[in-house]
């Protein structure tokens, strides 16, 4: 049997991310090409245990667990020093991550330290028959080509995944696993780092890779205050609020609402578009969503390619005119 595939599990304020579960989609599939166990690695204080029992419910066949007091936040030396420590002792093959804040700030770190090699931001995985090696996928030249990657000579084979790209396996009771608690000796849990507190970002109470419908913002949008139009419509729909990477580089939004390769991925029930053109980077992070709509003024925008409903129009007439409807609607109790 070869060694394990290992999966980083979060967790926020000892709760266990949706990203947590998505990876296990992923790694069930690896793991038993390569016929060898699935582990998820936990790392925090107290943490749910509910949620631990989730991740075997969800294809997991094995948790390690770091429990300490220093280990409740993430603080990246600290767990950077554990998760080495958990990599030399038990030599996993392969470790997955999500694409995340946390998973693309420690895996890094981790990678360098131990002298393996990384693969960001992977959309499809596959096992070599010949090596056994990973194969890693992901968008490369702006998302014009997609590379396929390996890592042949070092282990573990490491990379981190898109949340929201790969949807949370189904709940299987019948399974069960092994809890591994790991003791690390204490001189891993100091580092050059401190979490002095913590501050919400504004306007960032809604959680777009969560959001069942998204109105999104782009450069034809022409001026920041335009941008309360989109703001105005997402409410009025009970929507998040999107934007395109020029948006947010202008000012208009905040990072945290920016789609595509460099902002979040999103999948929601309803997307619609308003003076997006269509940037494939953009594209590669909401060509999934379930229902897209878009206006723009350009035909040959890239955005209508992907679209199941297109208005060639003016956005400034067409959004005043939706809102309208909207209010209209809502009046009369509809």
């Amino acid at each position: 049997m070869a060694k394990e595939l290992w999966t980083f599990a979060e967790q926020v304020d000892s709760t266990l991310e949706p990203i947590s579960f998505e990876l296990l989609g992923r790694g069930r599939v690896l793991a038993d090409k390569l016929n060898t166990k699935l582990a998820s690695v936990v790392l925090g204080e107290k943490v749910d245990r509910n949620g631990v029992e989730e991740l075997f419910k969800r294809g997991a066949d094995k948790v390690y667990l770091v429990e300490k007091p220093q280990l409740k936040t993430y603080v990246n030396d600290i767990y950077a020093n554990v998760l080495i420590h958990l990599i030399k002792n038990y030599e996993p093959a392969i470790l997955l991550a999500g694409a995340t804040t946390t998973g693309r700030s420690v895996l890094p770190y981790v990678a360098a330290k131990i002298k393996t090699g990384l693969t960001a931001d992977c959309t499809e995985f596959d096992i070599e028959e010949e090596t056994g090696n990973l194969l890693q996928t992901r968008p490369a030249i702006g998302g014009n080509i997609m590379a396929t990657i390996k890592t042949p000579n070092h282990r573990p084979q490491m990379a981190t995944v898109r949340p929201r790209s790969t949807p949370i396996p189904p709940r299987d009771d019948s399974r069960s696993g092994e809890i591994v608690e790991v003791d690390v000796p204490e001189e891993l849990l100091t580092g050059r780092e401190e979490m002095l507190g913590f501050k919400p970002m504004e306007n960032a109470d809604v959680n777009i890779e969560e959001a069942d419908r998204i109105v999104c913002g782009g450069r034809g949008l022409k001026k920041g205050e335009n941008f309360k139009m989109i703001q105005e419509l997402a409410h009025r729909l009970g929507a998040a609020v999107g934007a395109s990477r020029d948006a947010v580089d202008r000012g208009w939004a905040e990072y945290p609402q920016q789609i595509g390769l460099s902002g979040r991925t999103v999948v929601p029930k309803l997307y619609m578009g308003f003076g997006v053109s269509g940037a494939i980077q953009h594209l590669a992070g909401m060509k999934t969503s379930e229902t897209i709509v878009v206006v723009n003024s350009d035909p040959d925008a890239q955005i209508f390619q992907v679209a199941d409903f297109g208005i060639i129009g003016d956005l400034f007439e067409i959004l005043p005119e939706l809102i309208q409807e909207l209010d209209k609607r809502k009046a009369k109790g509809n």
